[in-house]
């Protein structure tokens, strides 16, 4: 069964699939969303899902450090309900503090990426790192 990452932002939705045997992540996409005019990017979602046969959706929560849910949170979790009530794909969760952080990292020290381009690929590689957190700790 393959599983979708989804890192949800306020601008971007970065996307990973995992491989048919639930072992490894791969981004494929970065949908461009507008949380400030409502548009979620939800029929594009639900378009790879059923190009990947996708079993499940894993959406990266972004606590507090401190584990609290504040406001990126909640709109993740915004986000799932809403596409929850679009699709009978079974919806997880995924801790990713720091994800992000650690997707810049990636790119500035190990891959020498211009800013330009990072910004083009930071929330799919973060999208790839929750995935595979998450594949990690759920083996099938």
């Amino acid at each position: 069964m393959r599983v979708m990452g989804l890192d949800v932002g306020s601008k971007t939705v970065g996307v990973a699939i995992s491989d048919p045997m639930g072992w490894t992540a791969q981004g494929i996409e970065t949908i461009v969303i507008s949380e400030e005019e409502k548009i979620f990017g939800f029929q594009r979602v639900l378009d790879l899902a059923k190009e990947y046969e996708v079993g499940k959706i894993v959406v990266g929560l972004p606590k507090n450090m401190n584990n609290s849910i504040g406001f990126r949170a909640q709109a993740s979790q915004d986000y799932a309900k809403q596409l929850s009530e679009l699709s009978d794909i079974p919806i997880d969760f995924q801790d990713e503090r720091l994800t992000t952080v650690q997707a810049e990292r990636m790119l500035v020290s190990e891959g020498n990426v211009s800013r330009k381009k990072r910004k083009k690929v930071i929330d799919k590689l973060a999208a790839v790192i929750l995935l595979q957190n998450y594949l990690d700790s759920h083996p099938q």
